[in-house]
């Protein structure tokens, strides 16, 4: 059973709370700067859908029934199953987008795997990511092992360990964007609004677009 079953109506009013509402436009912003356009796309763990809804992702993959009923209220395209098990055809996308999800696969290199079989020539794979590095991953972490019903179970990376992974699955990184550049906290509107070009160490959500390696 998915981890998010049981808990995808507090998780979605999460983004409704007022640091949820401030840290979704912040990360949105910084997803935006690396999408660009596309024809067809895919989100891996799209979970309730308004990451993919706000950016114009057609379709989403989830494990949780509970989440894909409130993406499709959103007007995603649902299909129940995992990352390590795409189940669409070879090149049917030209964008897949894994937003945070990462941190919560059980292999998050055979995801990457997959997200490149279903990649387009010219396609282009997006990650939203909270880095091993930040204070924010630490301060997640502190709450999993509190016992938060979702936290507990995330395991983050390195900048490193997503270069090696996206290499060994046929990527090469682009451009890259950070944001959340204050203290981590989770419960008042985030005041600084910046987004950076590149990889800051203590930024609580950083983007990073790869495109398949030649061969």
């Amino acid at each position: 059973m998915s981890l998010f079953e049981g808990v995808s109506l507090r998780y979605d009013q999460w983004y409704e709370k007022p640091f949820g509402r401030s840290a979704f436009e912040l990360e949105l912003s910084c997803l935006k700067r690396l999408v660009g356009n596309f024809r067809r796309g895919l989100e891996v763990g799209v979970g309730t859908g308004r990451f993919a809804s706000a950016l114009g992702v057609e379709f989403g993959l989830d494990p949780s029934f509970d989440m894909l009923k409130l993406a499709r209220k959103r007007g995603i395209k649902c299909v129940q199953g995992v990352g390590e098990e795409l189940p669409f055809r070879d090149r049917s996308f030209d964008l897949v987008l894994i937003v945070v999800s990462i941190c919560f696969v059980e292999e998050p290199l055979r995801v990457l795997k997959e997200s490149k079989r279903v990649l387009n020539e010219g396609g282009k794979l997006i990650l939203g990511l909270i880095p091993k590095e930040s204070l924010w991953a630490e301060f997640y972490t502190k709450k999993g092992i509190e016992g938060h019903p979702i936290y507990r179970h995330a395991k983050f990376y390195s900048l490193k360990d997503i270069e090696v992974m996206l290499s060994e699955s046929g990527f090469a990184i682009g451009s890259v964007t950070s944001t959340l550049l204050e203290e981590p906290q989770d419960e008042r509107p985030i005041s600084n609004k910046a987004i950076v070009k590149g990889f800051a160490r203590n930024a609580g959500f950083s983007c990073i677009s790869a495109t398949l390696t030649p061969l």
